[in-house]
C-alpha cells in the first residue's frame, strides 16, 4: 500500500521530508500536487494561514514520538500581511530546526486563462472586480515574495494531471528507494495517455454500461465490481495482466526505474477501466511499497 510511514523525531529529517510548502498561482495545479503528495503518504493540509505553520508542525507531532511528514498549501487566499511575512515566518521554521522545503508552481498567463474559461472556474480575486487577466497580474504581485524563495519552481503550463503527479513524486525526490507504479484508467475515446509504459485495451469485457442501474455508476462501486466479478473472461483478463506485469515488473525496478505508469482503457474510461486498475493496485501493493492510482475521466 502506499507508504505513510511517518519520520521518527530522531531520524535523519531532511528539508524534503520535514515539511513541503506549495505554492503557486490559481490554477497552476497546486491541488493536484497536495493531492499527490497525500497519496505517497504526506499530512496535507491547503489554505493554511502562513502565520500559523510553525504551530501547525509542533502540534501534529507533539507528544507522538515522530515527526510525520507535512505538506500545506499558502496562496494568494492568505491575508497580505501573512505572504510579506513569509520570510520571517520561514526563520522561525529553522529556529525550531523545521527542514522545509518551498516548491512554487508557474504557469503562463495564456494558459490559466484558457484552464479558467475551460473550466469556468472564478479566480480567487474575481470578488474584487478584476477582470481575469486583471486578477492574475495581481496574484503574481502578490505572491512575488514566495516566488523569490522558493526552493523548487515548477512550470506547468505544459503539463497534464499526469505528468504533474509524476514530476511530483519522481523530480522532487520522494521515491527514494522505491519504484511507484501508477495504475491509471482512461477512456480511448479521448485518446491514449502519452506517458503510458504499458497499455491494455478491456474494450473486448462485457460493459456495465448497457445496465441502466450500473451506468451511474464507475468501477469503483460495488455493484459495478460485483457485476463484473460474475463474468468468467474479466477474472480471466485480470489474472493475465497479473500474471504479465508480475513477470516484467520486477526487472524495471532492477533497471532502475523509479516510476512506471500502467494504462487501462475502455470505452468511456468509468467502468471496466477503473475496476481493472483498482484491482491491480490492491494486488501489487502486497509487493511494492508505493502503488497510486488515477482515473483520468474521473478527475
Amino acid at each position: 500500500m502506499v507508504d505513510t510511514t511517518p519520520l521518527h523525531a530522531d531520524g535523519p529529517a531532511t528539508p524534503a521530508d520535514a515539511l513541503i510548502i506549495v505554492s503557486g498561482l490559481s490554477g497552476s495545479g497546486k491541488t493536484v500536487a497536495l493531492r499527490t503528495l497525500e497519496d505517497i503518504g504526506y499530512y496535507c493540509v491547503d489554505n493554511l494561514p502562513a502565520s500559523l505553520m510553525p504551530a501547525f508542525v509542533q502540534a501534529i507531532s507533539q507528544g507522538s514520538g515522530v515527526r510525520h511528514r507535512l505538506a500545506v498549501g499558502v496562496d494568494v487566499r492568505n491575508p497580505a500581511e501573512n505572504l510579506n511575512r513569509l520570510p520571517q515566518i520561514l526563520a522561525e521554521l529553522a529556529r525550531l530546526e523545521i527542514g522545509y522545503r518551498l516548491v512554487f508552481l508557474d504557469t503562463r498567463d495564456d494558459v490559466l486563462i484558457k484552464r479558467y474559461s475551460e473550466t469556468r472556474r472564478r479566480h480567487p480575486l474575481s470578488g474584487d472586480g478584476l477582470g481575469l487577466a486583471e486578477a492574475i497580474a495581481e496574484e503574481r504581485r502578490l505572491l512575488k515574495p514566495m516566488l523569490a524563495i522558493a526552493d523548487r519552481v515548477i512550470d506547468t503550463s505544459a503539463l497534464n494531471v499526469h505528468q504533474l503527479r509524476r514530476l511530483v513524486i519522481t523530480e522532487m525526490g520522494l521515491t527514494a528507494g522505491a519504484m511507484t507504479l501508477m495504475f491509471e484508467s482512461f477512456a480511448y475515446r479521448r485518446g491514449v495517455p502519452t506517458d503510458a509504459d504499458f497499455v491494455f485495451d478491456a474494450r473486448c469485457l462485457p460493459n456495465p454500461h448497457w445496465d441502466a442501474q450500473l451506468r451511474p455508476l464507475s468501477g469503483k462501486d460495488a455493484p459495478v465490481r460485483a457485476w463484473l466479478e460474475a463474468r468468467p473472461e474479466v477474472a480471466q483478463f485480470d489474472a493475465d495482466l497479473r500474471t504479465l506485469l508480475g513477470t516484467w515488473l520486477p526487472r524495471f525496478e532492477s533497471d532502475g526505474r523509479s516510476y512506471v505508469t500502467i494504462c487501462l482503457g475502455c470505452t468511456g474510461g468509468r467502468h471496466r477501466s477503473v475496476y481493472l486498475a483498482e484491482r491491480l493496485a490492491e494486488h501489487f501493493r502486497e509487493r511494492y511499497t508505493r502503488v497510486l492510482t488515477y482515473h483520468r475521466e474521473m478527475e
